[in-house]
């Protein structure tokens, strides 16, 4: 019972209501007017999603955070050029077990900002600097407006992928992304402390926001026949690979810090913050990117997040409990 309480810790309501919308995808797929529908539906919620974000995100806490820039600027590497960097050289050995598609997938994950509500929550719960955790996944996400559409453009296959990251994709990104993040950083004034004052509420709407985006994407995947071409192996591969990813990030993120002189809670900061990569960005990005739902690009996306947040639910225990504050090792 112990072990069953233990697994079943790992899925909260974020990760229960995902798994539902995957589930319900397949089993109940929307056809014809009611796919636009729900296309439609999904377009709207990343624009007010993007909307809350500029609302929520103080400009004065990613000031602070930037004058922190040794950390800030580990963060940075880690998220947006380690990541890019490493995963196309695991290709490799990578590409045998998931397939050329799932691949990109997992190149499309490294070219993702970090997450802001996780990081945040495990770097308090290990013990790490919260302050420069909000900063730091703060402006992670930011940034990754802008980078993530570069580093697509540069590591992604045209021919393969029809990524173009060109007038329409930027148009579409300014659209659905800048332009409502913007306008919520202008509407400050006026709706930052309601916002803030209905923190659950905003929850569920990025909650929701993501749901509606898996559901519409495997909707349509159960349309197109993909289930029919996904081998079990190759999602047994996926989570493999990401399990790879994540320690190899772990050990590098951890000794690299240690290495550059940073004090416990630093180094704890930049673990969690420069670790890991948003399902809540990377799939409405990917809508704007690719002008689609790709499900060989969610599907690792989703696994990632998943495994991402049992493995550091694990670290952040470990860490919790002292077990690692005098060895300075995991």
């Amino acid at each position: 019972m112990g072990a069953v309480r233990k697994i079943l810790s790992y899925f909260d309501v974020f990760t229960t209501g995902i798994l539902a919308a995957l589930a319900l995808g397949i089993a109940l797929p929307c056809h014809g007017q009611g796919a636009a529908v729900f296309e439609w539906l999904t377009n709207a919620a990343i624009v007010l999603l993007f909307f809350l974000y500029g609302v929520k995100l103080s400009r004065k806490s990613v000031v602070e955070g930037l004058l922190n820039w040794r950390l800030q600027s580990m963060v940075f590497a880690f998220t947006f050029i380690f990541f890019p960097v490493i995963i196309p050289l695991l290709r490799p050995a990578f590409e045998p077990l998931v397939g050329e598609a799932l691949f990109m997938g997992l190149v499309y994950v490294a070219c993702l900002p970090s997450t802001v509500q996780s990081s945040i929550a495990f770097t308090s719960v290990a013990g790490g600097n919260v302050p420069a955790a909000v900063c730091s996944a703060s402006v992670s996400s930011l940034l990754g407006v802008f980078l993530t559409p570069f580093l697509v453009s540069l590591l992604f296959s045209t021919e393969a992928s029809g990524a173009q990251v060109g007038l329409d994709t930027v148009l579409n990104i300014c659209y659905q992304i800048l332009l409502p993040f913007i306008a919520g950083q202008l509407s400050q004034p006026l709706l930052r402390k309601w916002v803030l004052g209905h923190k659950n509420l905003i929850g569920w709407n990025d909650r929701s926001t993501i749901w509606l985006v898996v559901y519409t994407a495997f909707s349509n995947a159960t349309s197109g026949g993909y289930w029919d071409k996904l081998q079990a192996i190759q999602l047994g591969g996926l989570v493999i690979c990401c399990c790879v990813i994540l320690i190899i990030t772990f050990a590098a993120t951890w000794y690299s810090s240690k290495l550059l002189g940073f004090n416990r809670e630093d180094c704890i900061t930049i673990v969690f913050c420069g670790s890991k990569k948003s399902l809540a960005v990377g799939a409405p990005m990917m809508l704007a990117i690719f002008g689609t739902l790709d499900n060989n690009l969610l599907l690792p996306l989703m696994v990632f997040h998943q495994v991402q947040l049992m493995l550091c639910a694990h670290l952040a225990r470990i860490w919790r409990q002292g077990s690692t504050a005098d060895s300075g090792g995991y």
